[in-house]
């Protein structure tokens, strides 16, 4: 068992205290994990345009002082009641859209957009009791997207976290949690194109990269890359075998 299960936590993490202005690294408490609750030490974390997105507040309902992040890989540092499939030390990484297994939708071989555990920007707190698992000198901090992978330590519910192989190197594998696993299961799961299909994919970042390392591994005869940035399609070729699409890439820049 961790040394440190049952007790709260202080750590670094990186706050945002206001929309759009630069974060602060803080030293902040983390409460320990509560029913069907795991608490995580976060080793390694990326940075996602959603984070950037809801860190500006453009367009929706400001959320702060909160603690962003959901791209990340870490260890297992101690569970909370109810919670048997894991345990500390489990390599894991944590996931914004989770499972509950139980829902229609979970059960569904068509959608994982589970009734509990969907995607929720809006929600700071944990849905165990509606409170935050972070405090700054007693001041409640906002969760993001039930998973707050900016801090040395997180809390997530026990469906926000997928057990990996340890052999697997977290520094690596951490961006599965987000923009790899989109653009790879927007074109396996959901395109499903036909071995020797020619596909295009509009934006070279690195959800479309993960899009056109799916259309590869799903045997596209070609791959089409359309970008406003030209920069990327030196990367596209190298990785993913992608074909740079000059008229389409010079019209979409005028």
């Amino acid at each position: 068992m961790s040394t440190t299960a049952g007790q709260v936590i202080c750590c670094k993490a990186a706050v945002a205290w206001e929309a759009g202005k630069p974060l602060v690294i803080e030293e902040v408490e983390v409460a320990p994990p509560q029913a069907m609750e795991v608490r995580l030490k976060i080793l390694f974390t990326s940075l996602c345009h959603t984070d950037v997105y809801f860190w500006e507040a453009k367009g929706q309902t400001p959320l702060f002082p909160r603690i962003f992040g959901h791209e990340a890989g870490g260890i297992v540092e101690s569970v909370g009641e109810g919670v048997t499939d894991l345990k500390p030390g489990d390599h894991v990484l944590p996931v914004f859209t989770g499972e509950c297994k139980e829902c229609r939708h979970c059960k569904s071989e068509e959608s994982n957009m589970c009734d509990l555990l969907r995607i929720n920007t809006d929600r700071g707190v944990m849905l165990n009791d509606g409170k935050s698992r972070f405090s700054i000198r007693g001041q409640p901090i906002y969760h993001f997207v039930g998973t707050s992978t900016f801090s040395e330590y997180t809390v997530v519910h026990v469906g926000c976290v997928a057990k990996i192989n340890p052999a697997a190197p977290l520094d690596k594998v951490c961006v599965l949690s987000c923009g790899i696993s989109t653009g790879l299961g927007a074109t396996l799961n959901v395109a499903k194109p036909k071995k020797g299909s020619s596909i295009a994919i509009f934006g070279l970042g690195a959800v479309g990269l993960a899009a056109a390392e799916g259309a590869r591994i799903a045997g596209a005869s070609r791959i089409i890359g359309v970008d406003l940035n030209s920069n990327r399609f030196d990367e596209g070729e190298r990785s993913c075998n992608v074909v740079h699409c000059g008229c389409c890439a010079f019209l979409l820049n005028y």
